[in-house]
């Protein structure tokens, strides 16, 4: 008589696990884009920022203003749009919010002055958050395990080479239009995406899973969040970091074109080769997970990026090397960036698996609305190298204290290890 041995109970499949390989790519693809339009509202117009400041005989800081509207209504948009989603589902959110990204930059279009351009800026920001968030949350209703981290991994490439392009074609745009004619095109992309939302997309959220609960059950899980000293530290150390990013955004085409004077596709270039920088160091991150910890990672990354941020501060200021050390200098605290972004929010979220999404949504309102204060700082400063220098510079060295003394590295729980997953990825 023979025993059969113990049957291992069987993983249900989820829903992405049933689509085909040309089902799945055509996800890619849909996702892709929506992930796509947030880096290029915030950068394509980039180089056309000297050239807003001429048409409206206004200000760089008060043009600069417009970035961080646009990075204001990113975190805003975030934090509403998440829970909003997680009721009603996804498609409802996502069209409705890319609606209102077309509509601004229409009105973008014809804004008559910086004040209106920098309102309407924020209705765009509000849009696109829709487009973010409704895409990473279509990821993981869809995946699990291996397979969402597969997926996400291809995503977060294209949020690593849309910034690369999008002030190239904002500079390629330039050749043939004013800086009006940027915000034509992307009223055109999103006219687009939503045609593409529309046949592309089905709804992936089904009732029976929406969170109920309204507002006071939001609060209740974002107070929860709040209290958590280490994961606060540890959005912070993100946001700062992002903060970094930000100030080099805002000051780099005041500094690279009109203090060392380059032309709109000499600045493209040379901001793509500090985003090849990044994106190399986030996939370098992938072999350094190997052998090393988050934790580690993050220590030594903040370490580097501060020292290069002091370097830059130095070479801004003293005029040492002249535009080679500057961007050297800079390309270093962009690939310290590209170290550190991945890992500190991996670290976070691997606290609180129970709420990912709002642990998620929190997050990402942070990091950009951090960076909305840092955009500006560099126009009151001054918008020359010293003015950007020290807010990139400032915002490294202030995450390397967050992380030391309000995180603690040394009391970091171990990452899950489909968290690792996500971090390397």
């Amino acid at each position: 008589m023979t025993v059969d041995a113990p049957q291992r109970p069987s993983v249900p499949p989820t829903p992405g696990d049933l689509m085909t390989p040309r089902q799945r790519l055509r996800l890619v693809l849909v996702l892709g884009s929506l992930i796509a339009v947030g880096p290029l509202t915030i950068d394509m117009y980039l180089p056309a920022l000297p050239a807003i400041v001429d048409d409206f005989r206004t200000t760089p800081a008060a043009v600069q203003l417009t970035l961080t509207g646009t990075l204001a209504g990113l975190a805003v948009g975030q934090l509403l749009i998440g829970p909003l989603s997680d009721a009603v589902g996804r498609r409802a959110p996502l069209i409705a919010g890319i609606a209102l990204h077309v509509v601004a930059s229409v009105l973008c279009v014809v804004a008559p002055n910086v004040t209106v351009l920098g309102g309407l800026r924020v209705m765009q920001g509000l849009g696109v958050a829709a487009a973010t968030v409704v895409a990473m949350a279509v990821v993981r209703d869809l995946f699990d395990g291996a397979a969402f981290a597969r997926l996400l991994s291809r995503l977060l490439l294209v949020m690593g080479a849309a910034p690369i392009l999008a002030p190239t074609l904002g500079g390629g745009l330039l050749r043939w239009t004013d800086w009006r004619g940027v915000f034509v095109a992307l009223a055109a992309f999103g006219v687009l995406l939503i045609v593409v939302a529309a046949l592309g997309l089905r709804e992936t959220l089904p009732a029976e899973r929406r969170r109920r609960g309204g507002v006071v059950a939001t609060l209740t899980v974002y107070g929860a969040l709040l209290r958590d000293r280490t994961f606060v530290g540890l959005v912070l150390v993100a946001g700062l970091a992002m903060a970094a990013l930000f100030a080099y955004v805002a000051g780099s085409s005041f500094v690279l074109q009109q203090q060392y004077g380059l032309d709109e596709q000499q600045f493209g270039l040379a901001f793509g080769a500090g985003a090849v920088g990044l994106i190399a160091a986030t996939q370098f991150n992938v072999r350094l997970l190997r052998r090393h910890s988050p934790q580690r990672i993050l220590v030594v990354a903040l370490g580097v990026g501060t020292v290069a941020g002091l370097a830059l501060l130095a070479f801004a200021a003293t005029g040492l090397g002249g535009l080679p050390s500057l961007l050297v200098s800079l390309w270093v605290v962009l690939a310290a960036a590209g170290l550190a972004m991945p890992n500190a929010p991996a670290l976070a979220l691997s606290r609180h698996g129970e709420a990912a999404g709002t642990a998620s949504a929190l997050l990402g309102a942070v990091q950009f609305g951090v960076g909305a204060l840092a955009a500006p700082l560099v126009g009151v400063l001054g918008t020359g190298a010293v003015a950007m220098a020290l807010v990139v510079a400032g915002g490294m060295v202030a995450a390397m204290v967050v992380l030391l003394v309000v995180v603690r590295p040394a009391r970091l729980a171990d990452l899950a290890p489909e968290a690792v997953v996500v971090a390397a990825h």
